[in-house]
């Protein structure tokens, strides 16, 4: 009988002292590629359960893009957006707000400020977009500010065509693949207005820098890179030549990175092949698979969300633990893989 006791007491403690360990592991930070169809929606949801979404899509199409960012949050398990940051004022981006509002609740809208390009299209969305915050929570950011999620730091590296002046803790060091970069030519259009953001939980770290072009780009990382490294990028611009210049794409060392294209949009070959040759980068996960760049320029079928030229709206999961370690999942043929 006292056998029995003490087999029952040991047990009991064991039983204990594994739901005291499970209490006691972190949450991890889930990222959702949503595929809006070679525009951008990114949803991140905080191990503390509040939620940032980067850019909202596209309008149009029956609401489809905000469809499939309610869907992702429904897959989170939330039914609030706390902060939207509107990357800038291009339709791929900025034209789903609306539809999105109807269908969300959205606590802050994040912006770089006023459109700061000369073109019919842009002037608006920009003044569609405008309508919807008229009466909601509105924050314009700069580089160095932070936008507050519980449990994440969120740190603006660009907004509005200017960029942090100083490098973040741990980065500053020369880049070296700055020699023999070619000068790049100014963009008057909102693409370099762009807000980028660096996302860190513990020692992971992600960067999505929106639509940057090369010249943008390359003031954050020459003649000294003022990022530091990541563990997972996001492709600038979907993937197009203009943006991804090398001297950033190489330095900041991501182990792997994720493309928001279309199946004719963005995946451009020159930037695939900067992503895919980059130092430390293992895979390249994409959205969409590009029509256009041939099977050398596209990644094999497992870390291709959607193959076809279906709308299928598949996504790309990131499940990213505090310790730097994450995976990525592809929802179309539930292949995943995890980076140490």
């Amino acid at each position: 009988m006292m056998a029995n006791m003490r087999r029952s007491a040991f047990i009991g403690l064991t039983f204990l002292l594994g739901c005291t360990l499970a209490l006691a592991a972190p949450k991890p930070l889930h990222i959702y590629a949503v595929d809006v169809e070679g525009g951008q929606a990114t949803l991140l949801v905080s191990p503390s359960g509040k939620s940032l979404l980067v850019d909202a899509g596209w309008p149009g199409f029956n609401g489809r893009d905000a469809d499939r960012i309610v869907a992702a949050a429904k897959t989170a398990g939330i039914k609030t957006i706390d902060y939207l940051v509107i990357t800038h004022y291009h339709r791929d981006h900025v034209g789903g707000v609306e539809q999105l509002a109807q269908r969300i609740k959205i606590g802050t809208f994040v912006d770089h400020g006023p459109n700061q390009e000369d073109s019919d299209v842009t002037r608006e969305d920009f003044g569609n977009y405008q309508k919807v915050i008229a009466h909601a929570h509105h924050k314009v950011v700069k580089p160095r500010d932070r936008i507050p999620v519980k449990g994440l730091s969120v740190q603006v590296l660009a907004a509005a065509g200017e960029h942090i002046a100083s490098a973040l803790p741990g980065a500053g060091q020369p880049n070296p693949y700055c020699a023999g970069e070619p000068q790049a030519v100014a963009d008057p259009t909102e693409n370099a207005r762009s807000v980028g953001i660096l996302i860190t939980y513990g020692k992971f770290r992600f960067l999505d820098l929106g639509d940057l072009t090369k010249q943008k780009e390359l003031e954050l990382v020459c003649p000294n890179n003022l990022i530091g490294t990541v563990d997972l990028y996001l492709v600038t611009h979907h993937g197009m030549d203009l943006s991804n210049d090398k001297a950033l794409v190489d330095v900041v060392h991501a182990r792997a990175a994720i493309m928001d294209n279309g199946a004719h949009k963005g995946g451009s070959p020159a930037a695939w092949q900067t992503v895919h040759d980059a130092p430390g980068m293992q895979d390249l996960w994409q959205l969409h698979y590009a029509a256009e760049a041939g099977k050398e320029h596209n990644s094999p079928e497992q870390f291709i969300a959607n193959l076809g030229e279906t709308d299928a709206g598949h996504d790309i999961e990131v499940t990213a633990e505090p310790d730097g370690s994450f995976t990525v999942l592809n929802t179309r043929n539930g292949f995943k893989k995890t980076y140490k």
